[in-house]
């Protein structure tokens, strides 16, 4: 490089820096102390362009380069170290250090501005952001009295009032005011209000007038009182005098004779019931009440042996010749009518049994005989003191096809017991008894027990069928127990069924310390299924497989909720419930759908229902099983929630708190949670 350039670039960058050594040492005195003091690198920031001091940056860093490269050509020339080329040179790099240091600091400088400028704005934006807050949660406030004031509801919208019509008609004008009240509704409202205060003062005296009335007819009927009183001793000394002659006329007796005439015309079956059943219901059942209706002169003619029949025939043959001219031949199908309407012909007379139970119901069993068919077929009726709840879902609890079903383990009443009615069918075209079922009752095997009818399961012994009093009197005991039993356990299911159905689990005091005190989850549905949509349900096919689900059973479908989480419950309610417990088959949909085939901790929840049902039985005879059984299932809904793990990528807090208190979380290979409680202690153990 020639000197002359090296001479220009020195310049160039004693400039940039203030001038030559000489220079400054040339100002005065007083001139440095005032820079000294004027100057501040804060105020040089500010106008300085931060362009033009990378500008110089750029420019130090390439003199510098040129500077150390020149350097090592000298050196590598044979310049020696402290050669005054060299040292001019590295004086010169001295100075361009220095240029960066302090583009270094100013840099640094206005970073460190910057950063302060951006906290001033965030910190400018938080109160911002603040007062927004406040500002949203005054509106939130204000709109909730507005909706309070838009709800609320004055205690006179609960006064039934009289129409408008009528408060014109029966109000005087200085209390209705038409000029007035028909433009204004508030002022119509008043004064509707005042005619209402008025009438009911007027009903207040009335009722003041009545009560002294009545006080005045009490004290003159305790007078009457007193004097019947009176003569009840002469009274009952006439009755004690006329003790021989109602025995001797038997009037008290009457109305047994009736029943005991009427019973003559009875058949062997109903007869056999009835004399049975008043024996059962005098030794031992003072609740049970037997009563006979029907056609008496039918039954009568029908008991009377036919006198003259070959004159009837003859005659029946004659007006039969004459009413052929004048009709048609009945075709196959009108014959075929006929004779199934006679094949299924029922006796005029029939047998009804009222069977009173502890809550004033009662259950009225109509008892029929089947001539033709030899079989007896009933009808039943409950009847109760108070109308019952119309909950949706027990439908079918008191229905009369369903309300006997299965007294005894498989007697669905479908068929007939008889062998001999099959052959009988086949004549007539009839192709199952079930069709008529609605019709002419359900022949219960325990029905044909009753009235002593014994048929044989071997078809060659079919003539053998016998009528006895003695297997009916074996069974009458028993089966009026089931009787009342069944009963008592529909009309218990029938009265918690319109909790469940609003969501509320009815649970009595005697089965409070099977549950904790605190259970998150809730019973948010419950309704009846049928048979076909249970076994469409692909997590009920073990049961369905199993044999364990019939048309016999009823059928309800559960939904618990949690958070996010719906457990599904098919329930299998069978007939003799709760002798026979209720089924209940899981599927949990959170995370995914599981089912007790795919997930080993719902299969311990429906081990829970179904297994350790002797837990939740109750006081006898365990009317409480199904309620506690879901009140359980809930239990175990938490228990499965709370301890299963949550995923650590997921930040916040837990979707369900661990409440339960739980000896240990999971156990074994299969990772099973703790669902049995523990009481009085509180806490969740496994079994």
């Amino acid at each position: 490089m020639s000197s002359e350039a090296q001479k220009k670039r020195k310049s160039k960058v004693l400039r940039s820096e203030g001038g030559t050594p000489e220079m400054r040492r040339g100002r005065g005195e007083g001139d440095h102390q005032q820079d000294v003091r004027v100057y501040s690198e804060e105020v040089e920031l500010d106008s300085r362009d931060p362009e033009q001091d990378y500008n110089q940056y750029k420019e130090s860093c390439e003199s510098l380069t040129v500077l150390m490269s020149e350097i090592q050509e000298l050196k590598a020339s044979g310049a020696k170290e402290g050669s005054v080329e060299v040292e001019q040179r590295r004086m010169q790099g001295c100075i361009h250090v220095m240029t960066l240091k302090k583009l270094n600091r100013l840099a640094h400088m206005r970073l460190k501005k910057g950063r302060d400028q951006t906290h001033e704005a965030k910190q400018r934006v938080d109160v911002l952001h603040l007062q927004l807050q406040n500002l949203l949660y005054e509106v939130m406030h204000l709109q909730k009295e507005i909706s309070k004031c838009l709800e609320f509801k004055s205690k006179h919208e609960e006064i039934d009032l009289v129409s408008e019509e009528e408060f014109y008609e029966g109000a005087p004008e200085e209390i209705s005011r038409p000029q007035l009240t028909k433009n204004d509704p508030h002022q119509l409202t008043l004064a509707r209000l005042d005619w209402e205060l008025e009438q009911r003062k007027r009903l207040a005296e009335k009722y003041k007038e009545s009560q002294a009335s009545r006080e005045t007819i009490q004290k003159s009927i305790e007078v009457k009182k007193e004097h019947l009183t009176s003569l009840q001793p002469g009274l009952n000394a006439i009755m004690q005098a006329s003790l021989p002659v109602q025995e001797y006329l038997s009037m008290p007796f009457e109305q047994t004779q009736k029943q005991t005439e009427i019973a003559r015309h009875l058949p062997p079956p109903l007869y056999v019931l009835f004399v049975q059943a008043n024996a059962y219901g005098q030794a031992c059942d003072k609740n049970l009440n037997v009563s006979i209706s029907g056609d008496v002169d039918e039954a009568k003619a029908l008991s009377k042996p036919p006198d003259d029949s070959q004159d009837d025939e003859s005659d029946s043959d004659a007006e039969e010749e004459q009413e052929k001219t004048k009709r048609r031949r009945p075709t196959t199908g009108g014959q075929l009518d006929d004779k199934r309407k006679e094949m299924l012909k029922r006796h005029p007379l029939s047998l009804c049994l009222d069977l009173k139970c502890k809550d004033d119901s009662v259950l009225h069993l109509f008892f029929y005989y089947l001539m033709n068919l030899n079989i007896m077929t009933v009808k039943t009726k409950v009847s109760t003191a108070t109308d019952l709840s119309s909950a949706i879902s027990a439908g079918d609890l008191l229905k009369a096809d369903t309300l006997l079903s299965c007294l005894y383990t498989g007697d669905h009443g479908g068929e007939t017991p008889n062998p001999a009615n099959r052959y009988q069918f086949d004549k007539v075209g009839i192709v199952t008894f079930a069709d008529y079922v609605e019709e002419l009752g359900h022949p219960y095997m325990w029905v044909q027990n009753l009235g002593g009818l014994h048929f044989p399961s071997d078809t060659s012994e079919v003539r053998d069928v016998r009528v006895g009093s003695s297997l009916s009197a074996s069974h009458m005991e028993n089966t009026m127990k089931l009787l009342r039993g069944r009963v008592q356990s529909r009309l218990n299911l029938h009265k918690q069924f319109p909790s469940l159905e609003h969501s509320i689990i009815p649970v009595s005091s005697e089965c409070q310390h099977l549950f904790p005190t605190k259970i998150l989850s809730r019973l948010a549905r419950w309704i009846a299924i049928s048979h076909q949509e249970y076994m469409h349900l692909p997590y009920t096919r073990q049961v369905t497989d199993a044999g364990l689900a019939k048309e016999t059973d009823l059928y309800f479908m559960a939904v618990v909720e949690r958070g996010t989480a719906r457990l599904h419950a098919a329930v299998v309610l069978n007939p003799r419930y709760p002798e026979v417990s209720p089924l209940f088959s899981l599927s949990l949909s959170w995370k995914g759908e599981r089912s007790g085939r795919t997930d080993d901790n719902l299969r311990a929840m429906e081990s829970e229902v179904n297994v350790f049902k002797n837990e939740l039985q109750g006081p006898r005879p365990g009317h409480q099983l199904l309620t506690n059984q879901i009140a359980r299932l809930c239990v175990c809904l938490d228990v499965y929630l709370e301890t299963e793990g949550q995923d650590d990528g997921v930040e916040g807090p837990r979707e369900f708190p661990r409440e339960k208190m739980c000896l240990r979380t999971v156990r074994g290979p299969n990772r099973l949670k703790p669902f049995k409680y523990n009481h009085p202690q509180g806490f969740f153990s496994h079994r």
